[in-house]
């Protein structure tokens, strides 16, 4: 019955917007688009744009002179099997040399198997985060709505800070984002790197936008496409209903003490524009401030906050900590979500290393494979999936993510999941005796207990640090 009442929403919905004033983007020639970056060639014959895939040319893109701000977007895309396509919105070209494009892009990925991913109508921001902001690993329906080479049928709703995706009437992704107001709307030829590829094309047609009375012609929000926030502070309606708070204010220490004290520290971390930072001390651990812990203990919970590291820098986040089980000199002990810089700090490499200074500079002394200290690893004990590539940059926010509930744990790195354990099972302790925590008795086995942010001597900031627990939910 719920299925037949969002048909029916669909077709009223159809019945309305199809009496508005739509306006068609593709005319007789080209004279209202501009290429914007790259030299891969672009045309149009009979109301269709073909884009060509160009071996050596960075992605190219076709945009439009006018700029859009809130609009409903529609159009039919077929992608010949093995490229990657997307089109921009509220995008701009930065003002260096090289022009490049940056903003939202719906993503328009064939099934390439070197990736596999089938992320078609998730939002990637281009040349800025240079991340998924709506990953298809969120909303796994939505992975089978595109097919090859076939005429596919996109809707983008963009309007104030919400950006919604459908693809063949499946909904993709549900965004709350509010970097690009404004900007031009840009069909893409994505940059290839094999002579294979050469040639291949995207088409485009039937494209056509409408900018007034957007609201009521809105389409319905699917259960199954869950919502990401990435508004700094604030909390939608939908997160509320769902019982997420904020345990850091974005003002105040309130709700957070020493992990060795009963008061928080008055060096060593600071709160400045809603954000909460650990300084450096020159990379020694816990020499300034120490860590920090949340006053109230958690059992089963979701986690989420914003992260940003400088270069080479360490931290993590500590959950299950009781700071009068295990005594420590250095940080308080506790499962570890490791905050980490991959390519500049030496627990980070794809072989753990062993430096040593030798004449003036580092080298490496020894290696070996151990790489469950990189970032979003269970530290020391369970690598992170896509260690090789799943870095983050210096000076850039990243989001972390995790989820306990009955033993069962899930870290998520920006809105992917990289690893899943049940800290009570077998497998779970036969690593801890394996570890550097085998010395701490029944180390990840506590019912309950702290959140930890770590002061590991380096220069880490904090956002949108906010829970949901999960003890009281139905």
């Amino acid at each position: 019955m719920k299925f037949l009442t969002s048909i029916l929403i669909l077709l009223n919905s159809f019945l309305i917007i199809s009496q508005e004033n739509w306006t068609n983007l593709i005319g007789d020639d080209l004279s209202n688009w501009e290429i914007k970056q790259g030299t891969a060639e672009f045309e149009i014959n009979d109301g269709v744009i073909t884009g060509t895939s160009l071996l050596k040319s960075p992605s190219t893109y076709l945009g439009t002179k006018e700029f859009y701000s809130d609009f409903i977007l529609e159009f039919e895309v077929f992608v010949e099997a093995g490229l990657n396509s997307g089109v921009q919105f509220r995008s701009l070209n930065y003002p260096d040399q090289k022009k490049s494009v940056y903003g939202y892009q719906i993503e328009l990925e064939a099934n390439n198997p070197e990736r596999n991913r089938m992320w078609t109508g998730g939002i990637y921001d281009q040349s800025r985060r240079s991340i998924f902001l709506y990953p298809l690993s969120v909303n796994p329906i939505a992975r089978s709505a595109f097919k090859v080479d076939e005429w596919n049928f996109i809707r983008l709703e963009a309007i104030g800070n919400t950006v919604r995706t459908w693809v063949n009437g499946i909904q993709c992704s549900n965004l709350i984002d509010d970097t690009s107001k404004n900007g031009f709307i840009a069909l893409q030829i994505h940059s290839i790197g094999k002579e294979s590829l050469q040639g291949k094309k995207v088409k485009w047609k039937n494209i056509r936008i409408l900018t007034k009375n957007l609201n009521q012609n809105r389409y319905p929000v699917e259960d199954y496409a869950p919502e990401i926030n990435n508004i700094d502070n604030y909390l939608t309606d939908k997160q509320i209903e769902e019982g997420w708070k904020f345990i850091f204010d974005g003002v105040s220490s309130n709700g957070w003490i020493g992990a060795n004290s009963d008061e928080f520290p008055k060096k060593g971390w600071k709160i400045n524009n809603g954000v909460l930072t650990v300084l450096s001390a020159d990379g020694q651990e816990s020499a300034n401030g120490g860590d920090i812990i949340t006053k109230e203990k958690y059992k089963n919970f979701e986690l989420e906050l914003d992260f940003k590291i400088t270069k080479g820098a360490n931290s993590g986040i500590k959950y299950f900590v009781d700071p009068e089980l295990y005594k420590s000199k250095g940080s308080a002990i506790g499962l570890e979500y490791q905050i980490l810089d991959n390519k500049f700090h030496k627990d980070g490499s794809q072989k753990y290393r062993i430096l040593e200074m030798s004449d003036g500079d580092w080298v490496i002394k020894k290696e070996s494979m151990k790489k469950n200290r990189g970032v979003a690893s269970l530290y020391d004990l369970i690598e992170a999936e896509k260690y090789n590539w799943k870095d983050v940059a210096a000076d850039e926010w990243h989001r972390a993510k995790i989820v306990s509930n009955n033993g069962h744990v899930e870290h998520w790195l920006d809105n992917e999941k990289v690893l899943e354990y049940n800290r009570f099972s077998q497998v779970f302790k036969a690593l801890v005796e394996y570890s550097k925590y085998s010395v701490w008795d029944n180390f990840g086995q506590i019912e309950s207990g702290h959140i930890l942010l770590q002061d590991h001597g380096d220069e880490v900031s904090f956002k949108n640090i906010k829970i949901k627990d999960l003890e009281n939910e139905k």
